[in-house]
């Protein structure tokens, strides 16, 4: 059975830090691109970063340069978005989901697209920033 399971989001305040982690099973990561995406009530979908983890490539999308740093861990089967400087915009369900490779357009359009791009997708984790 294919899984992605996201978890580590939960209350922080402003300026803090979070690890999530987004671990996959029932396929091989380095087959896929992982993108961490995020949705606040209201608001559009953004996607934050990406990465193809056989070979290390990143992807950060130019409103989410600086501040989220995506990682993999192979022998795991484990993704991880690192959020620092954490504001109370930041605050959203986070999610990632998976695109088979190799992608046809890149890390930025799978990033600038919905879930009809993804293959697999996880439930998400909370994020909550207080000021």
């Amino acid at each position: 059975e294919v899984q992605l399971q996201a978890s580590g989001g939960g209350l922080v305040q402003a300026g803090g830090s979070l690890r999530l982690s987004c671990a996959a099973s029932g396929f091989t990561l380095a087959d896929y691109a992982i993108g961490w995406f995020r949705q606040a009530p209201g608001k559009e979908r953004e996607g934050v970063a990406c990465i193809s983890s056989n070979d290390g490539s990143a992807y950060n999308p130019v409103h989410a340069k600086g501040r989220f740093t995506i990682s993999s861990d192979n022998a795991k089967n484990t993704v991880y978005l690192q959020v620092n400087s954490l504001k109370p915009e930041d605050t959203a369900v986070y999610y990632c989901a998976a695109r088979k490779k190799p992608l046809r357009a890149g890390m930025g359009y799978f990033m600038a697209q919905g879930p009809n791009e993804y293959d697999y997708r996880g439930q998400g984790t909370l994020v909550t920033v207080s000021s």
